[in-house]
């Protein structure tokens, strides 16, 4: 393999082993990305009822303190991506997350989380935009969707390994060993991906009639001198695309919408085992973290080589497949947390996650094959700053709110009572008993009556159970857009093609 020259020259030749390894250290960044960001997921009961949190607390920690760093700072290192060594970057990054990860556990207050927190954040925004560039370099249009499915597989893994290992860890020792234990490993992998990974050129990939020879000249892509004009323009082009094309804008309308759902929802599935069936953490990381590594991990691939397989016959399908999957996941979701049994909850969570996950891959696809080489992390970064500033940051808070106001509606009015009209009644109730004073944490306090401690626990357990389920019903919306973007996809990539 001949090295990457820094502009221009004989373009380097990368085996096809190579760039499975480069692949596959890439995932294990993005694997150890998500362990350290949805841990707190899995383990949020114990700190919650450690440090007598509430779930708009727990909502914030997971989602919005984490996210507002990790989307601002996405961009300008995008930027920089765009011009630096993609794989000094992702290395630094990674000890900067995995260091702020490992200091959660020093944490003896809600401000010094979410003081930490925000540098898990700052750490993680430099992980996707330069590895879906580099990605974009090794593997050439029609098999990116499937790369970058296998780099999104890390989502499945980190969620699985994060909840079977912080649950155990959590149960066995403590939430804070749990933190420091999941954080330093990324510490050493920091040094392998310095060491092994090697920065090809830009636009290294693109599509040539014929396969690569040796003597092929790549000649990068000329970087425009430094200034803030410059930058802003840089950005403002590939806004145009991603905001200013019917169906690039549907499909991130889509991405945003799924995963406000799935961030809302996921944040409290943990919890919600725990509240409603009276399980440990360590079981319930070992049943969420299983079913949500198959399940979502096959989606995530069937989404990237399904689309990347049908898009030969017709562009639209990496809309349609997200689509599809997406609609006939919602109900299978809601069918799941309606039951009475854990163990046919998680058997049906088996099924929706194959479907659901599904519009990852195709996603991030069309956003690599809508902009030039040179704007490539830059379009992941603007991509993640939409979807993770609102679905990541809004999604928790916003179903962590939603249970708040449902657990006091439902100490209020014990007995059965159904979603709509509890979600409708929940914010009409002046007169009501506060939840987080007659339950802080969400249990009745030490030596109160039987009673008590029952009215808390039932009203917290059909309260999480009735804000998931809303959170659910995103799906179907963003299956919606999907549906929208098919149209005018095929002229879109046709013109994308030929530029």
């Amino acid at each position: 393999m001949a090295d990457a020259r820094a502009s221009g020259g004989v373009r380097p030749l990368y085996s096809n082993g190579y760039k499975a390894a480069v692949l596959g250290l890439l995932l294990a960044a993005y694997t150890f990305n998500f362990i350290d960001r949805t841990i707190i997921a899995t383990i949020g009961q114990a700190i919650k009822v450690d440090l007598k949190l509430t779930d708009t607390q727990l909502g914030l920690l997971g989602g919005l303190y984490f996210a507002l760093l990790y989307t601002v700072l996405g961009i300008p290192i995008a930027r920089l991506a765009e011009r630096k060594n993609r794989v000094t970057i992702i290395s630094l990054s990674l000890v900067v997350w995995s260091g702020f990860t490992a200091l959660c556990g020093a944490a003896t207050s809600f401000a010094q989380l979410a003081l930490f927190r925000f540098g898990v954040g700052v750490g993680e925004a430099g992980c996707s935009p330069p590895s879906h560039s580099l990605i974009s370099d090794y593997y050439e249009p029609k098999k990116r969707a499937s790369a970058l499915s296998i780099y999104s597989f890390g989502i499945p893994l980190g969620t699985m390994f994060g909840a079977v290992a912080g649950g155990w860890l959590a149960q066995e020792f403590s939430w804070r060993v749990a933190f420091v234990i999941v954080g330093l490993p990324g510490l050493l992998l920091a040094l392998i991906v310095k060491l092994v990974v090697k920065e090809p050129p830009r636009g290294h990939s693109e599509i040539v009639e014929r396969p690569l020879e040796a003597e092929d000249v790549v000649v990068e892509p000329a970087k425009p001198p430094f200034s803030l004009a410059t930058e802003f323009a840089e950005i403002w082009a590939v806004t145009k695309v991603l905001f200013g094309k019917w169906p690039v804008l549907h499909m991130m309308l889509g991405v945003t919408i799924a995963s406000f759902g799935s961030y809302g929802s996921g944040a409290f599935v943990p919890p919600y085992f725990v509240r409603a069936f009276h399980l440990g953490l360590a079981q319930v990381g070992l049943i969420t973290g299983l079913i949500g590594g198959f399940s979502a991990g096959v989606g995530t691939l069937v989404g990237g080589f399904l689309t990347d397989w049908a898009g030969k016959k017709s562009p639209r399908w990496y809309a349609l497949t997200p689509a599809i999957g997406l609609v006939i996941a919602t109900p299978i979701y809601i069918a799941a947390y309606l039951q009475t049994d854990w163990k046919m909850t998680a058997l049906i969570l088996l099924v929706p996650g194959i479907f659901h996950y599904t519009y990852l891959a195709p996603t991030f696809g069309v956003v690599q094959n809508s902009v030039e080489p040179r704007r490539r992390a830059t379009a992941t970064a603007l991509l993640f700053f939409v979807l993770n500033l609102i679905a990541l940051g809004g999604g928790p808070v916003f179903t962590g709110w939603l249970i708040d106001h449902l657990a006091q509606f439902h100490l209020n009015h014990p007995g059965p009572v159904g979603v709509i009209q509890s979600v409708s009644s929940a914010f009409h109730d002046p007169g009501a008993q506060s939840f987080a004073t007659t339950c802080p944490g969400g249990l009745a306090p030490k030596g109160s009556a039987p009673e008590l401690a029952k009215a808390c626990a039932g009203a917290m357990a059909r309260a999480t159970q009735q804000g998931i389920i809303v959170s659910l019903c995103f799906y179907a919306w963003a299956g919606l857009h999907y549906a929208l973007a098919a149209i005018g996809l095929v002229k879109h990539m046709k013109e994308r093609a030929g530029a």
